[in-house]
């Protein structure tokens, strides 16, 4: 069984029209699990709602004491991509699970998102990758404390 919790993050941004900003919604990781024919294995828990700008360091030990409570040993963390280094660096202290925190560049509503290929692969990843915590994202895997995202690009890159 792998555990699933979102935090929130672009892959849950919602923009109602012209006039708005985009918002943090209700997840659609339901639907992009199902959509990746993902349908069983797994269980989803919400833990925050946030732009990860927002994620404060009470927000950081939520996540990392759900963490430490579940019972699964593979986790999977959909979470923004701004601050994600830094939850995984929070979490690279938990030993004996698999976690790997993916989310994407651009909400999963919009066309040309990668929400749908980041969710497979990091699906994949907490299945195959030893103990630790990474961040999978865009066809690549990195260990936490040793990634950074690269604002120009729009990707991430070892530090």
């Amino acid at each position: 069984m792998i555990q699933i919790f979102t935090t929130g993050g672009t892959i849950d941004k919602v923009y109602f029209d012209a006039n708005s900003e985009f918002e943090v919604g209700h997840s659609l990781l339901p639907e992009l699990l199902s959509e990746s024919n993902i349908h069983e294995g797994y269980r989803l828990r919400e833990l925050t709602r946030k732009d990860s700008l927002e994620m404060t360091d009470d927000d950081r030990q939520q996540v990392l004491a759900a963490a430490k409570e579940c019972d699964c040993d593979r986790i999977v963390i959909t979470h923004g991509t701004d601050t994600m280094a830094e939850t995984a660096s929070v979490l690279s202290s938990l030993e004996g699970k698999t976690i790997v925190l993916t989310g994407a560049m651009q909400p999963a509503r919009m066309r040309r998102t990668d929400a749908v290929f980041n969710i497979g692969f990091a699906w994949a990843s907490v299945q195959l990758l030893p103990p630790g915590v990474y961040i999978a994202m865009n066809g690549e895997v990195f260990e936490a404390g040793a990634v950074r995202k690269n604002l120009k690009a729009q990707r991430f890159e070892r530090a």
